[in-house]
């Protein structure tokens, strides 16, 4: 899926000269945590966020530390302290190096440049032009469009190829010594893991099949020190429960 068919555009923008107040009741009015901030010529120059207003001289919230912290802290850092807490105007508070991505591009990249950068929301250019906005909202937005909402019938052996594929194409699970057995849409799995962490894998892998009502957990763990099996905890739950009975 391309970038252009989750974004939301127009993108609401600012200019430089705007007022960070005017820009707070824009973000509140119009239900956005990010503004592009655009010049006359509509370029990009940078972005404006509800967390540029965190640290604020009107919210008491500046940013304070020891007297030793002050000392070591370089002249300059503690001046752009100052300006981003007491400033007028968004240049003044505004995020200038910005992250873009283009229309075309995919979620995948999208997503990667949110984790690289650590941050939530990617102006849309094309030809230096803000086109839209793509926020982490808008991917889980198309995530909750993309999920299946209505049961798909499917036969048991097509359920148990269709986990069987899934399983080989993991390298988790490559060594396949889980096993897939499917009856009446239930899939029951089994064999053996050396890492507790595939269990889980293996059952997400056979929920996201089509067809799948339920998943039992059969896989017994084995120590990869001692060589010695340890049987599914369904299982180790019965038998603690007989014990205590």
């Amino acid at each position: 899926m391309l970038i252009q068919a989750v974004m939301n555009a127009p993108a609401i923008t600012v200019g430089p000269e705007t007022s960070v107040v005017d820009a707070a009741k824009i973000m509140l009015d119009r239900r956005v945590s990010g503004l592009p901030v655009v010049d006359v010529d509509g370029n990009l120059v940078g972005i404006v966020s509800e967390g540029d207003f965190l640290r604020r001289g009107e919210l008491q919230t500046e940013r304070k530390r020891s007297w030793l912290l002050e000392f070591l802290t370089s002249p300059g850092k503690l001046a752009d302290e100052y300006v981003h807490s007491h400033g007028r105007s968004v240049e003044e508070v505004m995020t200038s190096e910005v992250v873009t991505i283009a229309p075309n591009a995919t979620l995948t990249v999208a997503v990667d440049l949110m984790e690289t950068h650590g941050i939530k929301r990617l102006p849309v250019i094309a030809h230096g032009k803000v086109l839209g906005m793509v926020c982490r909202s808008d991917l889980l937005r198309a995530l909750a469009n993309m999920l299946p909402k209505e049961k798909v019938q499917a036969s048991d052996d097509a359920i148990a190829d269709a986990v069987t594929a899934e399983l080989s194409h993991q390298s988790w699970s490559q060594n396949g010594f889980i096993k897939v057995n499917v009856l009446n849409g239930v899939v029951e799995l089994s064999g053996s893991i050396f890492d507790e962490r595939e269990r889980l894998a293996a059952k997400v892998a056979a929920e996201n099949v089509p067809g799948v009502k339920s998943v039992t957990d059969q896989i017994a763990w084995i120590d990869p020190y001692l060589g010695v099996a340890m049987p599914a905890p369904s299982t180790l739950d019965k038998q603690e429960q007989s014990l205590s009975d």
